[in-house]
């Protein structure tokens, strides 16, 4: 099963060799990785993407959590989370298919973010399946160069239905519900 782990970690030397190397000691990979500083630049977050039993990512969140730098570890599965990752697809755009590429772009939302006589340069940023989607179309083209940043995703804030419904209640008594 694939996991989405994120990291809070202090940004300090050698700490992402230390959380790379829990996962390759223990025979696992890595499929994406995404690290970045938070709004303090003393910390930083890491999205780690890897496939797995549960009981054995269980295990790497436990020894995760016991690593000096290591602030806070969420396996995002258990929760509801949103995740993006973004694409720069460098493809050939001859005369005849430069209206397609663009055609394909506009249908993705992508943009076009360098442009030379014989390639475009086409940014996407959305989900997997997205970016995948996009990735797929472009090819007949000729996909001349593809980098991917990785995953990076974010829990979703808890709504509590309780204050939903006390948000309702109050305006059917104030008299704004229809």
């Amino acid at each position: 099963m694939q996991h989405i782990i994120s990291v809070l970690v202090e940004n300090k030397f050698g700490a992402l060799s230390r959380i790379s190397g829990l996962f390759s000691g223990r025979g696992f990979n890595i499929e994406t990785l995404s690290v970045g500083p938070t709004l303090d630049p003393s910390v930083s977050m890491m999205t780690i993407v890897t496939q797995g039993e549960d009981r054995i990512i269980e295990q790497i969140t436990k020894q995760l959590n016991k690593l000096v730098d290591v602030i806070k570890v969420v396996d995002l599965i258990e929760k509801a989370y949103v995740e993006r990752e973004t694409a720069l697809i460098k493809v050939n755009a001859r005369p005849e298919d430069r209206a397609e590429a663009l055609r394909v772009a506009d249908i993705f939302r992508a943009n076009i973010v360098d442009s030379s006589p014989n390639t475009y340069t086409i940014e996407i940023t959305g989900d997997v399946n997205k970016v995948e989607a996009i990735i797929n179309l472009l090819q007949p083209l000729g996909i001349k160069e593809l980098i991917r940043t990785g995953r990076i995703a974010i829990a979703r804030e808890e709504v509590k239905m309780t204050a939903v419904k006390e948000n309702l209640d109050r305006r059917a008594l104030s008299g704004q519900a229809k």
